[in-house]
């Protein structure tokens, strides 16, 4: 329930304008921006969702704004959530990395209700979903996918894995974070329950999986897993693996790698 409210403009570019956003998701008030093409619409929605990073250092034009701005000079209406735990957007309750997935789908269901109807999305067609997800947040978008069928198309770039033991065991290295070791503590049979790697067969949108050979702090190895995982249920996939690529590719593979994407969502968004 509730909306997606604009707060404000943060800045008007040629081909779109940035709005700072919030909206309601299970008590909590998440922010973020959305970017609307100038024109009449309608135009298909891709939902950024950001990696990991110290949510004290995160700020709301971050990293993942280069591939939100690329989407949106390309006719995309984006919508990029700070996730729970990233300020200004409220914390809360996260344990396997759901509360991130539940804010997603909040959003979705949000953007179905507010859009092609009289306001600030009414030029967001909400029969062309997609998802773009980095590191931490492609794991989100796994989970996405696999409960919903909203979705039509998913990119995972460098992203986490679909066993959430595995996200566990990196994020504590990472952090320290206590309550990860709840989780490391939960047996592996319930673990299955809660793992989209186990539910791959529900995915229903059509999947590219990008990932660096390099990368080290996604093993490239659970790339592999999840693409062959998602091969073996008879998941629309297709798979690139960048040679000498680390976890972002800020570097020589930045232009292909943006030109593939965009091939890749024009297949399966651009049409109505």
């Amino acid at each position: 329930g509730g909306q997606i409210e604009m707060l404000e403009v943060m800045e008007e570019r040629e081909f779109f304008s940035r709005y700072l956003m919030r909206y309601p998701s299970d008590g909590l008030n998440i922010y973020g921006y959305v970017n609307i093409p100038k024109g009449d619409g309608p135009f298909p929605v891709m939902i950024v969702i950001h990696g990991y990073e110290e949510p004290s250092e995160y700020e709301i034009l971050d990293y993942s704004t280069e591939a939100a701005d690329l989407f949106a000079n390309n006719g995309y209406l984006v919508l990029h959530p700070n996730m729970r735990g990233y300020p200004p957007s409220d914390a809360g309750d996260n344990l396997f990395r759901v509360g991130l997935a539940v804010d997603v789908l909040n959003l979705i269901a949000l953007v179905q209700e507010q859009g092609n109807r009289p306001g600030w999305l009414e030029s967001a067609d909400p029969a062309r979903i997609g998802l773009w997800g980095h590191s931490l947040g492609g794991g989100v978008a796994l989970r996405v996918a696999t409960v919903s069928n909203d979705v039509k198309a998913v990119l995972l770039y460098a992203a986490a894995s679909g066993d959430e033991h595995k996200n566990a065991d990196l994020l504590y290295s990472f952090t320290g974070e206590q309550t990860l070791l709840t989780e490391l503590e939960t047996p592996s049979d319930v673990m299955t329950y809660i793992s989209p790697f186990y539910y791959f067969d529900d995915i229903t949108a059509p999947v590219k999986l990008y990932h660096g050979t390099a990368d080290i702090v996604v093993p490239l190895e659970w790339a592999v897993e999840t693409c062959d995982a998602l091969k073996g249920n008879a998941v629309d996939i297709d798979c690139v693996y960048y040679t000498d690529g680390g976890h972002l590719f800020f570097s020589k593979f930045q232009p292909e790698f943006d030109n593939s994407v965009l091939a890749f969502f024009e297949t399966h968004l651009m049409e109505p």
